[in-house]
């Protein structure tokens, strides 16, 4: 089932151009990387396509919808209950528990207090954290943060969730735990990813690659 759609999707920052004319398709249930150099359009495509910047000019459609013909109350509420995110720093609060951080979408989107707890609960526990739920971030190793934070991506149900270097500050170790997550969750609970990477391992695992090349997509 097609999941997004971009047409003609164009960014300028001043006089530069950094992307000049994306359509990509997404199908629900994939796990896409983008890959390319550095300057070649990745992050700014990333943030588009997760309603955190809107384009020049084109089209984005999420889940059937028009992103950007939404106010930006509407967008914020969209993008809170449809998209997730895992960044390469987790963006953890550091007063709050894993548990609580995992809480947190859940609580700003309005929805029931006691659901979004045993549902934190239960993805913590599926992530292998049964045993940190109260654990403050500076108590958990790099792996373990990282996780917490692919928790709170999924905590709302989203639709899809966008990872930006999400293994960029793992050992080498840890990176290859969370890029088998990411494979397993889709297997498990059909979830979908876009994932911008450098690593090539992680690349070369997708179920496709797009390469963006002076903002363009060259494959």
């Amino acid at each position: 089932m097609l999941l997004l759609q971009t047409t003609n999707l164009r960014r300028n920052y001043g006089n530069f151009s950094v992307l000049k004319g994306i359509d990509l398709t997404i199908e629900s249930g994939e796990v896409v990387s983008i890959v390319g150099a550095s300057g070649a359009g990745k992050t700014t495509l990333l943030q588009i396509l997760g309603t955190l910047d809107r384009p020049d000019s084109g089209e984005l459609h999420i889940a059937g919808q028009n992103v950007f013909a939404l106010s930006d109350r509407q967008l914020a509420r969209f993008r809170n209950e449809k998209i997730g995110f895992v960044f390469q720093f987790n963006n953890l609060l550091p007063e709050f528990s894993a548990l609580e951080n995992v809480c947190l979408p859940g609580f700003i989107a309005g929805k029931d207090e006691r659901a979004v707890r045993e549902r934190a609960e239960s993805l913590l526990t599926t992530l292998g954290l049964a045993d940190r739920l109260n654990n403050l971030p500076s108590q958990l190793s790099g792996g373990e943060q990282q996780r917490t934070a692919v928790a709170r991506a999924l905590i709302n149900d989203p639709a899809i969730v966008f990872a930006d270097e999400p293994s960029g500050n793992l050992d080498s170790h840890n990176a290859e735990e969370l890029h088998q997550l990411f494979f397993r969750l889709r297997d498990e609970l059909g979830q979908t990813f876009i994932i911008v990477t450098h690593n090539e391992a992680l690349a070369a695992l997708a179920d496709r690659t797009v390469t963006i090349r002076d903002g363009v997509i060259v494959k």
